[in-house]
């Protein structure tokens, strides 16, 4: 695994693995918050006999810059595109997106069409955003979300742990986060295990990304933030949307309420996953991508 390193038009530097295998297509993989493009190796590595695979660092994340501070996730997707004018990569494209990363995929199909063959969602957040709900006294969650993003970073449960481990470089917390979280089917390696939570360290950017999933909605009516921009009717391209029964970060309903509104949508529920089946079960969700890819 080698990363590179390449500067964009806005003068954001991405670091990113391009693997050329000369093949006619190639699969881009987002990433999602809390990692890095390092965190998809198990799907990297399978991939890369069949298809060309880029791989980068998102804005804020891993080794890329972060010299703008992110206002949504437009900005993330713009990105990719500016990434791949430098790169050259024209040809068949494949857009993976990853709990955030589907997000992403979403906007990025939307705004460049042209450029997307298909479309695979992994344990992604809803195109209507996902919410960071005000806490009572027992630290439950009430229905209310927060107005502003000063008051949402300083949420007790969702936020500031994740924050303060950053800041802290408490490997020991964020493994928690992580163990209780994501990897709570099946948990890497310990080599692995290390090098992914090293990554999720990395990141300088999780306020303005927790806030931009909640002002995210690419519907035609209001969340419980801001108004839709409806641009999901943009998006043409057919979609693989899968989803574990086991994700203690996306729920059924955004699950549901994304298929619900794509015009040309696949959805696979499986029982055995979590937030990570990039960990649960590289083999099969390999599989899941290449017969979509093909179909």
């Amino acid at each position: 695994m080698t990363k590179q390193t390449i500067t964009l038009s806005n003068q954001e530097t991405i670091s990113y693995q391009w693997l050329d295998g000369g093949f006619d297509d190639t699969v881009l993989l987002i990433h999602g918050n809390m990692s890095s493009g390092v965190h998809f190796e198990p799907l990297t590595t399978r991939l890369k006999p069949s298809h060309n695979v880029l791989v980068p660092d998102l804005r804020g994340f891993g080794d890329s810059s972060y010299h703008k501070p992110i206002e949504s996730l437009d900005d993330f997707a713009d990105d990719l595109m500016m990434l791949l004018n430098r790169l050259n990569i024209n040809q068949a494209l494949h857009v993976v997106g990853w709990s955030t990363g589907g997000g992403i995929a979403l906007k990025f199909a939307a705004k460049y069409p042209q450029f997307v063959n298909t479309i695979t969602l992994i344990e992604s957040c809803s195109y209507r955003g996902y919410p960071i709900f005000k806490k009572d006294a027992e630290m439950q969650p009430t229905n209310e979300v927060y107005d502003s993003k000063e008051e949402m970073a300083k949420d007790p449960v969702q936020v500031l742990p994740a924050v303060n481990a950053i800041e802290n470089q408490d490997k020991a917390m964020m493994k928690t986060i992580w163990q209780y979280a994501i990897y709570n089917v099946k948990t890497p390696d310990q080599a692995t295990f290390e090098l992914n939570i090293s990554e999720t360290l990395k990141q300088r950017n999780l306020i303005d990304v927790d806030w931009a999933l909640m002002t995210f909605n690419m519907s035609s009516t209001q969340n419980l933030s801001v108004p839709g921009d409806g641009s999901i009717e943009e998006v043409k391209a057919p979609v693989l949307n899968l989803y574990g029964a086991q994700d203690l970060v996306i729920t059924q309903a955004m699950f549901d309420e994304t298929n619900a509104a794509l015009h040309a949508v696949t959805p696979i529920k499986i029982p055995t996953w979590s937030h990570s089946p990039i960990t649960d079960d590289p083999d099969k969700l390999t599989a899941l991508i290449k017969a979509h890819i093909t179909s």
